[in-house]
Protein backbone atom coordinates (compact mmCIF):
# COMPACT_ATOMS: atom_id res chain seq x y z
CA UNK A 1 0.00 0.00 0.00
CA UNK A 2 1.45 3.78 -0.51
CA UNK A 3 1.12 6.30 1.24
CA UNK A 4 1.00 10.05 0.94
CA UNK A 5 2.21 12.69 3.50
CA UNK A 6 2.98 16.10 2.20
CA UNK A 7 3.93 15.75 -1.14
CA UNK A 8 5.68 12.29 -0.57
CA UNK A 9 4.56 9.05 -0.93
CA UNK A 10 5.96 5.86 1.11
CA UNK A 11 5.98 2.17 -0.82
CA UNK A 12 7.78 -0.74 0.60
CA UNK A 13 10.20 -1.99 -1.48
CA UNK A 14 10.80 -5.28 0.07
CA UNK A 15 10.46 -6.61 3.75
CA UNK A 16 13.85 -4.59 4.63
CA UNK A 17 13.75 -1.66 2.69
CA UNK A 18 10.99 1.59 1.96
CA UNK A 19 10.77 3.67 -1.01
CA UNK A 20 10.16 7.58 -0.42
CA UNK A 21 8.87 9.11 -3.63
CA UNK A 22 9.67 13.47 -3.45
CA UNK A 23 7.95 13.40 -7.03
CA UNK A 24 6.80 11.94 -9.95
CA UNK A 25 8.90 13.92 -12.56
CA UNK A 26 12.79 14.76 -13.04
CA UNK A 27 13.18 18.58 -12.04
CA UNK A 28 16.06 20.43 -10.63
CA UNK A 29 13.08 21.04 -7.44
CA UNK A 30 12.82 17.55 -6.92
CA UNK A 31 16.13 16.85 -7.11
CA UNK A 32 16.44 19.09 -4.37
CA UNK A 33 13.96 17.43 -1.83
CA UNK A 34 15.83 14.14 -2.21
CA UNK A 35 19.32 15.55 -1.53
CA UNK A 36 17.73 17.54 1.62
CA UNK A 37 16.51 14.28 2.33
CA UNK A 38 19.77 12.71 2.20
CA UNK A 39 21.54 14.65 3.90
CA UNK A 40 19.07 15.51 6.86
CA UNK A 41 19.51 11.33 7.30
CA UNK A 42 23.37 11.34 6.76
CA UNK A 43 23.74 13.83 9.30
CA UNK A 44 20.99 12.64 12.06
CA UNK A 45 21.02 8.78 11.09
CA UNK A 46 17.67 6.67 12.10
CA UNK A 47 18.64 3.78 14.26
CA UNK A 48 18.69 0.75 12.32
CA UNK A 49 18.80 2.23 8.58
CA UNK A 50 21.91 0.33 6.76
CA UNK A 51 21.90 1.77 3.35
CA UNK A 52 20.39 5.47 1.48
CA UNK A 53 19.95 5.21 -2.38
CA UNK A 54 19.16 8.33 -4.28
CA UNK A 55 17.64 7.83 -7.71
CA UNK A 56 15.85 11.01 -9.39
CA UNK A 57 12.89 11.13 -7.72
CA UNK A 58 13.15 9.14 -4.99
CA UNK A 59 15.33 7.80 -2.02
CA UNK A 60 15.27 3.85 -1.42
CA UNK A 61 16.00 3.11 2.29
CA UNK A 62 17.53 -0.09 3.42
CA UNK A 63 17.12 -0.94 7.32
CA UNK A 64 17.80 -4.00 9.36
CA UNK A 65 14.36 -5.94 10.12
CA UNK A 66 15.03 -6.82 13.87
CA UNK A 67 15.19 -2.88 14.89
CA UNK A 68 12.75 -1.50 12.80
CA UNK A 69 9.55 -1.84 10.78
CA UNK A 70 8.09 -0.32 7.91
CA UNK A 71 5.42 2.04 9.80
CA UNK A 72 7.94 2.91 12.19
CA UNK A 73 10.45 4.27 9.24
CA UNK A 74 7.53 5.91 8.10
CA UNK A 75 6.56 7.82 11.04
CA UNK A 76 10.14 8.73 11.75
CA UNK A 77 11.00 10.02 8.30
CA UNK A 78 7.31 12.45 8.67
CA UNK A 79 9.56 14.77 10.99
CA UNK A 80 12.18 14.82 8.48
CA UNK A 81 9.95 16.10 5.67
CA UNK A 82 8.49 18.63 7.81
CA UNK A 83 12.12 19.91 7.64
CA UNK A 84 12.88 20.10 3.84
CA UNK A 85 12.29 23.48 3.90
CA UNK A 86 14.11 24.88 6.48
CA UNK A 87 17.37 22.82 5.17
CA UNK A 88 19.73 24.92 3.09
CA UNK A 89 22.40 22.79 -0.03
CA UNK A 90 25.74 24.67 -0.24
CA UNK A 91 26.50 25.86 -3.82
CA UNK A 92 27.17 23.49 -5.96
CA UNK A 93 30.64 21.95 -6.88
CA UNK A 94 31.36 22.59 -11.01
CA UNK A 95 33.40 19.98 -12.70
CA UNK A 96 34.81 20.22 -15.99
CA UNK A 97 35.08 16.83 -18.02
CA UNK A 98 37.12 16.83 -21.45
CA UNK A 99 35.86 14.62 -23.87
CA UNK A 100 37.73 13.95 -27.41
CA UNK A 101 34.23 12.91 -29.94
CA UNK A 102 36.45 12.36 -33.11
CA UNK A 103 36.47 9.05 -34.35
CA UNK A 104 36.68 5.92 -32.72
CA UNK A 105 36.22 7.74 -29.62
CA UNK A 106 32.44 8.43 -30.99
CA UNK A 107 31.22 5.25 -32.58
CA UNK A 108 27.53 6.47 -32.56
CA UNK A 109 28.12 10.15 -33.21
CA UNK A 110 27.31 9.56 -37.27
CA UNK A 111 24.65 7.83 -36.41
CA UNK A 112 23.14 10.52 -34.00
CA UNK A 113 23.90 13.04 -36.19
CA UNK A 114 22.27 11.58 -39.22
CA UNK A 115 19.29 10.35 -37.15
CA UNK A 116 18.95 14.23 -35.94
CA UNK A 117 19.58 15.42 -39.47
CA UNK A 118 22.57 17.80 -37.75
CA UNK A 119 26.47 18.09 -37.51
CA UNK A 120 28.83 16.55 -35.63
CA UNK A 121 29.77 19.98 -34.56
CA UNK A 122 26.50 20.73 -34.12
CA UNK A 123 25.87 17.41 -31.81
CA UNK A 124 29.32 18.67 -29.87
CA UNK A 125 28.21 22.28 -29.22
CA UNK A 126 25.12 20.78 -28.37
CA UNK A 127 26.46 18.18 -25.89
CA UNK A 128 28.95 21.12 -24.38
CA UNK A 129 26.23 23.77 -23.93
CA UNK A 130 24.84 22.14 -20.72
CA UNK A 131 25.58 22.55 -17.03
CA UNK A 132 24.88 18.88 -16.27
CA UNK A 133 23.06 18.46 -12.81
CA UNK A 134 24.13 14.99 -11.10
CA UNK A 135 20.83 13.50 -10.45
CA UNK A 136 22.55 10.28 -8.46
CA UNK A 137 25.15 7.68 -8.84
CA UNK A 138 24.57 4.39 -9.74
CA UNK A 139 24.11 0.84 -12.33
CA UNK A 140 27.89 0.76 -11.57
CA UNK A 141 30.14 2.53 -8.88
CA UNK A 142 31.11 6.10 -10.06
CA UNK A 143 28.63 6.20 -13.32
CA UNK A 144 26.62 9.63 -12.81
CA UNK A 145 23.10 9.76 -14.12
CA UNK A 146 23.24 14.16 -15.57
CA UNK A 147 20.57 15.67 -17.20
CA UNK A 148 19.18 17.05 -18.77
CA UNK A 149 20.33 16.42 -22.27
CA UNK A 150 19.74 19.37 -25.03
CA UNK A 151 15.80 18.39 -26.30
CA UNK A 152 17.25 18.68 -29.96
CA UNK A 153 20.05 15.76 -28.77
CA UNK A 154 17.84 13.54 -27.45
CA UNK A 155 18.11 9.27 -29.07
CA UNK A 156 16.42 6.25 -27.64
CA UNK A 157 19.03 3.68 -26.29
CA UNK A 158 20.68 1.23 -28.53
CA UNK A 159 18.45 -1.20 -29.77
CA UNK A 160 20.88 -4.07 -28.21
CA UNK A 161 23.60 -3.32 -25.29
CA UNK A 162 27.15 -3.76 -26.33
CA UNK A 163 28.82 -6.53 -24.55
CA UNK A 164 31.83 -3.98 -23.78
CA UNK A 165 31.43 -0.35 -23.63
CA UNK A 166 35.43 1.55 -23.51
CA UNK A 167 36.30 2.89 -19.98
CA UNK A 168 35.71 6.78 -19.74
CA UNK A 169 33.41 6.30 -22.89
CA UNK A 170 30.56 9.20 -23.05
CA UNK A 171 27.11 8.17 -23.71
CA UNK A 172 23.48 9.89 -24.21
CA UNK A 173 20.35 7.52 -23.90
CA UNK A 174 16.92 9.03 -23.75
CA UNK A 175 17.44 13.06 -21.96
CA UNK A 176 20.52 11.70 -20.14
CA UNK A 177 24.06 11.43 -20.88
CA UNK A 178 27.01 9.68 -18.56
CA UNK A 179 30.52 8.69 -18.17
CA UNK A 180 30.84 4.77 -18.55
CA UNK A 181 33.82 4.37 -15.40
CA UNK A 182 35.23 1.63 -16.25
CA UNK A 183 34.64 -1.23 -18.85
CA UNK A 184 31.15 -2.86 -18.76
CA UNK A 185 28.36 -3.96 -20.64
CA UNK A 186 25.88 -0.40 -21.44
CA UNK A 187 23.30 0.34 -24.55
CA UNK A 188 23.73 4.06 -24.57
CA UNK A 189 24.92 5.78 -28.04
CA UNK A 190 28.63 6.42 -27.48
CA UNK A 191 29.57 10.00 -28.79
CA UNK A 192 32.65 10.80 -27.08
CA UNK A 193 35.25 9.81 -24.34
CA UNK A 194 37.16 10.88 -21.84
CA UNK A 195 41.14 10.25 -20.26
CA UNK A 196 39.74 10.98 -16.66
CA UNK A 197 39.59 8.04 -14.45
CA UNK A 198 35.82 8.86 -13.18
CA UNK A 199 36.40 6.21 -10.16
CA UNK A 200 39.25 4.87 -8.42
CA UNK A 201 38.88 1.53 -6.61
CA UNK A 202 40.72 0.29 -3.67
CA UNK A 203 41.19 1.28 -0.03
CA UNK A 204 40.22 4.94 -0.75
CA UNK A 205 37.96 4.53 -3.52
CA UNK A 206 36.68 7.62 -4.98
CA UNK A 207 34.14 9.05 -7.59
CA UNK A 208 34.77 11.94 -9.85
CA UNK A 209 31.37 13.18 -9.29
CA UNK A 210 29.04 13.33 -6.78
CA UNK A 211 25.31 13.96 -6.39
CA UNK A 212 24.12 16.97 -6.97
CA UNK A 213 27.72 18.25 -8.86
CA UNK A 214 26.98 20.63 -11.95
CA UNK A 215 29.27 19.34 -14.87
CA UNK A 216 30.36 20.73 -18.07
CA UNK A 217 31.88 18.67 -21.30
CA UNK A 218 34.82 20.72 -22.24
CA UNK A 219 35.83 18.96 -26.58
CA UNK A 220 39.66 18.01 -27.16
CA UNK A 221 41.95 16.99 -29.67
CA UNK A 222 42.93 13.22 -29.97
CA UNK A 223 46.33 15.01 -29.16
CA UNK A 224 45.05 16.46 -26.30
CA UNK A 225 43.42 13.29 -25.17
CA UNK A 226 46.50 11.27 -25.20
CA UNK A 227 48.52 13.55 -23.31
CA UNK A 228 45.85 13.79 -20.48
CA UNK A 229 45.73 9.88 -20.70
CA UNK A 230 49.44 9.81 -19.92
CA UNK A 231 49.45 11.91 -16.91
Amino acid sequence: MVQTVKEAWFQPASDQSLIVYLGTEISLETHQRVIKLLRLLEREPIAGVCDLHPAYCSLLIHFDLLKLRHDELEAVLRSYLDRLDEESLPEPRYVEIPVCYEGDFGPDLGDVCSTLRITPAQAIELHGSVAYVVYFLGFAPGFAYLGELPKSLIMPRLPSPRRIVPRGSVGIAGNQTGVYPFATPGGWRLIGRTPLQMFRSGPNAATVLSIGDRVRFISISPKRFAELENT
